[in-house]
């Protein structure tokens, strides 16, 4: 695993850098400035509220159908095209799983996350370019990728200029290991991968979501809308998720009140009571991504519970392919020079082993498994 443009030898060595791959699709690309259109399409529907029998922290999305991606010229490729697609009803974790409830995880099954463990290099090479040499073993310990902001502008081409592979760096110690999380109980878990998702899920007798579930609660009973909730970014200049703001990536100017990330729930929810479905972290799917997934989909007519494609496909990859999986919603980093990605339609691929400095997870419970339960 590794991103082609990084070539210091610190940064070539790690398998976490691919963390950030997909994210040069955007680069200097701007998303679409335009509505998608503002009129409700299909049968939104409603959230239902929480009662004494109720998964704790949970809010309950009815069954329904709506448009998946976009066919806004101006957005990525891999968002189009719009297709229809109907879900089953499910439960979801009203914010991203915070620091708090992974330690209890972690206390509770003496789980070590793969940022924790040790880069094994005879599992490395077979995803890295033939020929790429053996890092030194002192560059081998347990670390990820940390967002370093640079002191002047740098080529956005090129994400080496502001993610710096950091021995020491987990979820415990997000920026090293002179960084910790004392006081930062609410805050979102970062630095875990797709496996350490997982297995938290598992752990809670939950499950990640599927891209299109994901998708369809963010939109919150929201049709076609470019953002969460609605088609202006900052509605009456009121800043409603946590992003970047300011010259990205030197400068955060934090006018959304934060610079970096924030404590879950700091912005108001969506219309279905979720917390953070745009920006402060990217939230793991249990899809293996695939660039042209949507165009798939679109086939099918109105795709029924899609559980994402069988296989992953990343054309932006010029080594061999891992198993990518999906990540929405966007982070702290995104900026409207940069991705934009903090809208529902965007759409990234990580390998399932890498983490990074804003990537988190939520977790759902379809509805008919929690009916059986009671």
């Amino acid at each position: 695993m590794i991103f082609d443009r990084m070539r210091r030898p610190m940064q070539r060595l790690s398998h976490f850098l691919v963390a950030v791959t997909l994210a040069a699709m955007t680069a200097a690309v701007r998303a679409g400035d335009g509505p998608q259109g503002s009129a409700p399409d299909g049968d939104a529907p409603a959230s239902t509220s929480a009662d004494e029998d109720s998964p704790a922290g949970m809010k309950l999305i009815a069954a329904g159908e709506f448009v998946m991606g976009t066919d806004d010229a101006n957005a990525m490729p891999n968002e189009r095209p719009a297709h229809r697609v109907r879900v089953e009803a499910f439960w979801m974790d009203e914010a991203p799983v915070t620091n708090a409830e992974f330690r209890k995880f972690v206390e509770a099954t003496g789980y070590v996350t793969t940022a924790e463990k040790p880069v094994d290099w005879e599992e490395l090479k077979k995803q890295v370019a033939p020929g790429t040499p053996k890092p030194a073993d002192e560059l081998l310990k347990p670390g990820s990728l940390v967002f370093t902001p640079p002191a002047h502008a740098v080529d956005l081409r090129d994400m080496s200029g502001w993610w710096t592979w950091t021995i020491g760096a987990n979820w415990r110690h997000p920026q090293g290991p002179q960084s910790t999380i004392e006081g930062r109980d609410d805050h979102p878990v970062i630095q875990v991968s797709w496996d350490d998702a997982c297995a938290y899920a598992k752990w809670a007798g939950k499950r990640l979501p599927t891209e299109a579930e994901w998708e369809f609660a963010a939109r919150g009973g929201l049709h076609r809308m470019r953002f969460a909730w609605g088609d202006e970014f900052t509605p009456n200049g009121r800043h409603l998720a946590n992003t970047y703001q300011g010259r990205f990536p030197v400068n955060d100017t934090g006018e959304d009140g934060f610079k970096g990330l924030a404590p879950a729930k700091s912005f108001p929810p969506n219309g279905y009571g979720l917390y953070d479905m745009a920006g402060n972290v990217w939230n793991w799917c249990s899809d293996f991504y695939h660039a042209d997934a949507h165009a798939q989909l679109a086939k099918q007519g109105v795709a029924i519970d899609p559980a994402g494609p069988t296989e992953t496909f990343n054309p932006t990859r010029a080594v061999v392919q891992s198993p990518e999986r999906v990540v929405k919603g966007g982070s702290f980093l995104c900026h409207v020079s940069y991705c934009e990605s903090y809208r529902p339609s965007a759409r990234r691929g990580l390998p399932p082993d890498t983490g990074s400095g804003h990537v988190g997870f939520r977790c759902v419970i379809p509805a008919s498994q929690w009916r059986a339960k009671r």
